[in-house]
């Protein structure tokens, strides 16, 4: 078992940047690798760093066992949930997601 926590979202302005960490607890072979979003009206997707340009960076710390997404040059169709998760062979987990909402 592991479990994930978001934080780090937010109300920010157009053009804005805002991190997003994502920390692990419980089972130590099991870390967060990806993050999703879900905007308005849309599904949850992947968080690919290539579709958004090179505006989004996702890194991790091991010895913190923290995901990260930097996301700069934000847009007002950024604004959704964002969500991390850490996967095994038998099972995806999610962490409850942090509001990011951007205001143009």
């Amino acid at each position: 078992q592991v479990q994930l926590v978001e934080s780090g979202g937010g109300l920010v302005q157009a053009g804005d940047s805002l991190t997003l960490s994502c920390q692990a607890s419980g089972s130590s072979g099991i870390n967060p690798t990806a993050w999703y979003r879900q905007t308005p009206g849309n599904a949850r997707e992947l968080v690919d760093v290539d579709s958004v340009r090179g505006r989004f960076t996702i890194s991790f710390d091991n010895a913190k066992r923290t995901l990260y997404l930097q996301m700069t040059s934000l847009k007002p169709e950024d604004t959704g949930v964002y969500y991390c998760t850490a996967t095994t062979s038998n099972a995806v987990y999610w962490g409850q997601g942090t509001l990011v909402a951007v205001s143009s």
